[in-house]
């Protein structure tokens, strides 16, 4: 069962607010107040008050926080006020119904009474839901309620300086060779977390196809590559992807061989078109139906040796393979 605390009474609160403007330690408030610690931390994070009028009224005030945990407690123990709507609350808790999804069915059905998911999860996890380990019908089985605190925002994965945006104008016109774009081939689930990772040459179409055991990052990079590391600079001077976790190694990328990388915007595949083409016509061969488990490198091979030896239109009906050809004896004259 999860641990009960007991609420601090208007005098200790007001012992708080002097003393936190005589700056004495945590540590000290709880060893006069005989409280742990982590309850006067609590208090000074949930009652932090600033008066949105005047913005310069700011800390912590015991008056304030007395009304704002009055308030809380009034709205928490509504459902001990009405017996009939905490026994419909709590049986649908026990049915697996989330909070959120009790408080919008009472909303779409303008129950007359009615509670928000906020005083539902107040009350799971207030004396009365412990006793009655209604946490354990939640989805995550959480014993105590995580921090309603907004999370530190993390550093972005793909540099703005990468963006698609900052592109040469020779990629997008096709008028080098040498650039590439990326993609992963998902399946099935049941069929376990392999995919392929497509790679297109943007002048000649010429395509590499690259069996993975799953989406690690690490793993579907260091096969990328594994794939053109032997061709020369001129021949891999780029790829773009776009920004599945699957290629947050970009850096690692960069780093082992110098091949440039792009990123496509965010929901914006299309920016990518020549991969996501190559994609279609690789599903004939590769539906999302297949278990991709049960091929073998050999048999991606011949898939990729089909896709690269038929004639194109985009190429004045020269296959990939002749025109990748021609490109690479361009590069070592």
């Amino acid at each position: 069962m999860g641990r009960v605390y007991a609420q601090l009474t208007l005098e200790e609160r007001r012992k708080i607010e002097r003393w936190r403007h005589a700056r004495v330690s945590v540590n000290e408030m709880a060893r006069v107040l005989r409280r742990h610690r982590s309850t006067i931390f609590r208090e000074l994070r949930r009652n932090h008050f600033q008066d949105p009028c005047m913005p310069k009224v700011v800390g912590y005030f015991a008056m304030a926080a007395q009304l704002r945990t009055s308030d809380r407690r009034a709205r928490q123990r509504k459902l001990i006020r009405h017996p009939q709507l905490c026994d419909q609350v709590v049986e649908r808790i026990k049915d697996g119904w989330t909070p959120e999804q009790i408080a919008g069915r009472m909303r779409m059905e303008h129950a007359p009474l009615r509670v928000c998911q906020e005083t539902i999860y107040r009350y799971i996890y207030a004396k009365e839901g412990l006793c009655e380990e209604l946490w354990w019908y939640l989805p995550t089985h959480r014993r105590a309620r995580r921090p309603r605190r907004a999370r530190k925002r993390r550093a972005p994965k793909f540099h703005r300086d990468v963006s698609i945006l900052f592109r040469p104008e020779a990629v997008a016109q096709r008028s080098q060779f040498g650039h590439w774009e990326a993609d992963l081939m998902l399946f099935r689930q049941r069929f376990g977390s392999a995919s392929v990772t497509s790679l297109v040459e943007r002048v000649s179409r010429f395509t590499v196809l690259l069996k993975n055991a799953d989406k690690r990052t690490r793993p579907v990079m260091d096969k990328v590559i594994a794939a053109i590391r032997a061709l020369p600079q001129p021949a891999r001077r780029s790829i773009t992807f776009d920004r599945g976790t699957e290629f947050v190694s970009w850096p690692h990328l960069q780093a082992e061989i110098g091949t440039r990388t792009w990123f496509c915007d965010p929901s914006a595949p299309w920016q990518k078109g020549t991969v996501e083409n190559t994609n279609r016509r690789a599903r004939r061969w590769l539906p999302r139906e297949r278990d991709i488990g049960k091929l073998s490198d050999r048999d991606i091979r011949e898939i990729c040796d089909r896709l690269n030896a038929t004639p194109r239109k985009c190429l004045g009906w020269k296959t990939p393979a002749e025109v990748f050809r021609a490109k690479m004896l361009e590069t070592r004259t």
